[in-house]
C-alpha cells in the first residue's frame, strides 16, 4: 500500500501531464500525431500497457521514447532514468497496475 501511494505521487508529478490524471491517455491515442510521433497511450485497462511485463514497463519509463525501434515509431516521452530513482519508477508501475481489474492484472502477471 505504501509503494502504491508513493507511485501515485510519482505518476501525478511526472506522468499524468501526458498519460492523463485518470490514466486515460491522450485523445485518439492510437492515431499518430501530424508529425508521425506516437501519442501517449492510456495506462488503464483500455490501453496496451497491461500487454507488457513489469520489466518492459520499467524499461519504458527508464528509456522513454528512445527505446522504440524506427519500425515502431517515435515518441516524445522523456527518459526518466536520470530523473527518477529505480524505486520511484517501480512504484509508478505498481500504482498503474493497482488500478487494473483482477482479470487484467492476472493476464499481465504472466507476461
Amino acid at each position: 500500500a505504501q509503494m502504491v501511494a508513493r507511485g501515485e505521487q510519482v505518476y501525478t508529478a511526472n506522468c499524468a501531464g501526458c498519460h492523463g490524471v485518470n490514466l486515460e491517455g491522450q485523445p485518439d491515442w492510437q492515431q499518430p500525431n501530424p508529425d508521425g510521433s506516437l501519442r501517449a497511450p492510456p495506462h488503464d485497462e483500455t490501453g496496451h500497457t497491461w500487454h507488457h511485463g513489469d520489466e518492459a514497463l520499467i524499461q519504458s519509463v527508464r528509456l522513454g521514447g528512445a527505446r522504440l525501434s524506427a519500425s515502431v515509431g517515435t515518441s516524445a516521452m522523456p527518459a526518466y532514468e536520470n530523473i527518477l530513482t529505480s524505486e520511484e519508477i517501480t512504484a509508478a508501475v505498481e500504482y498503474i497496475k493497482s488500478t487494473w481489474p483482477n482479470d487484467i492484472l492476472a493476464a499481465q502477471s504472466v507476461r
